[in-house]
């Protein structure tokens, strides 16, 4: 997949997401140890969201993050975006919220107007796009001035002692974890494999600066493989 034409590969994506929608959140708990949980907690807390502000969850799944959003921020517009449509689905029969607004739509082509944001946050979408810089170009754009991009990913582990126990749990258990939950070893074995080719939390630190955000910082999580990273408009 890693080298498939960027339509290719977002054909590719959109099947493999929409093939494990139903067991999606489960086996992300298992695979996170219930951490997941914590951690979108947090990207809300950083989006320094208001009661009136405007959010836009990109790559929103099944809409987790959005959910946490209207948790946390009571008052808050949130728009779930995301081109899988298996996965909102499965979103809006397990937490069926009005005032959580659900958009198909392209991380690269957004449909929204420019400034339409006070934040826009994301879980694991960037290493799936077709190119994340186009990506965080139209994130920058649908912001506000002054307005915060939070995003969850995952990022390449560092070369350390723990090491060999990383590569065990990326490459053995996550995939039979998934063949035994989801049905879908093939799915949950690319997953693993983007935790390894995607940007260092520098590389993608890097990049969200180059495309124009401002006061970019970063912090890792979960033995190095995943990481939080934050900015400004």
């Amino acid at each position: 997949m890693g080298n498939a034409h960027p339509l290719e590969k977002a054909q590719q994506v959109q099947d493999m997401f929409g093939r494990i929608a139903k067991r999606y959140d489960l086996v992300n708990c298992l695979m996170t140890a219930g951490q997941d949980t914590r951690w979108r907690r947090e990207v809300i807390r950083k989006s320094k969201l208001k009661p009136n502000g405007q959010l836009l969850d990109l790559g929103a799944g099944t809409g987790d993050l959005a959910q946490e959003a209207l948790k946390q921020v009571p008052g808050c517009t949130v728009t779930a975006a995301d081109f899988t449509l298996e996965m909102m689905w499965v979103g809006k029969s397990h937490s069926p919220v009005q005032e959580l607004n659900w958009t198909a739509a392209d991380a690269l082509s957004l449909p929204f107007r420019q400034e339409t944001f006070d934040a826009v946050v994301s879980g694991f979408l960037l290493r799936n796009v077709a190119d994340i810089m186009d990506s965080l170009r139209e994130q920058l754009r649908v912001l506000k001035p002054g307005g915060v991009i939070v995003v969850l990913d995952t990022t390449r582990p560092a070369q350390n002692k723990l090491r060999p126990l990383i590569d065990f749990y990326l490459h053995v258990i996550i995939p039979n974890l998934g063949k035994l939950i989801a049905g879908d070893a093939e799915a949950y074995t690319y997953l693993p494999e983007t935790t390894e080719s995607f940007l260092s939390a520098e590389q993608l630190a890097a990049h969200m600066e180059e495309s124009g955000f401002q006061q970019v910082a970063f912090k890792r999580l979960m033995f190095g493989t995943i990481a939080i990273h934050w900015g400004m408009k």
